[in-house]
């Protein structure tokens, strides 16, 4: 008889605790803001950077965790960017909210495209070769000013090109839930 006491009051026990647990459903929107600034040029894959919780958690009408609970975010990609081409980029997933694990959707982010920049900058410079080739040189002068200025541009834009892409301190980011998390 005891055993069974012992045993129904475990179950009890255990009936309780389930009622009691809270979970972070799948689908459930979770707004972050970042601790410090995260960049393409010196982040790693697969570091872990920390954040705190913008706006609590509410599942089902009830607050589940509060603001402003500290965070875990994953760096799951990370691209340097290129001299005259490819932008930085930064694929990043939030692994934790106060403790509790969760799966979210990806936040992407991708530096500004090169394009414009090298255009200005090589066009301008044989644009310039060019003025000052005509005027020294004449015609001659000029389709050779045209190539050197051309050339000095290209340098110009391989020398400051690089377009990191960049999370700042203080971003607000929102994820989604893409499993059901159970809060610790």
């Amino acid at each position: 008889m005891l055993k069974q006491v012992v045993r129904f009051a475990a179950i009890l026990l255990c009936l309780g605790m389930l009622a009691g647990a809270q979970t972070i459903p799948a689908g459930t929107k979770i707004t972050i803001r970042t601790e410090s600034q995260i960049d393409s040029g010196s982040a790693r894959t697969g570091q872990i950077v920390s954040g705190t919780l913008a706006r609590d958690v509410v599942a089902d009408g009830k607050t589940v965790i509060k603001a402003p609970a500290p965070v875990k975010i994953k760096i799951s990609a990370a691209k340097s960017s290129g001299r005259l081409h490819a932008p930085g980029e930064l694929t990043l997933r939030l692994v934790s909210v106060d403790g509790t694990p969760v799966s979210t959707s990806a936040f992407r982010a991708k530096g500004k495209s090169h394009t414009k920049s090298n255009v200005t900058k090589i066009g301008g410079g044989a644009a310039a070769g060019a003025l000052l080739g005509g005027l020294m040189g004449g015609g001659k002068g000029a389709l050779i000013g045209t190539a050197a200025g051309a050339g000095a541009g290209t340098g110009l834009a391989a020398a400051t090109g690089k377009e990191e892409a960049v999370v700042h301190a203080e971003t607000a980011i929102t994820f989604t839930t893409t499993a059901t998390a159970k809060k610790k």
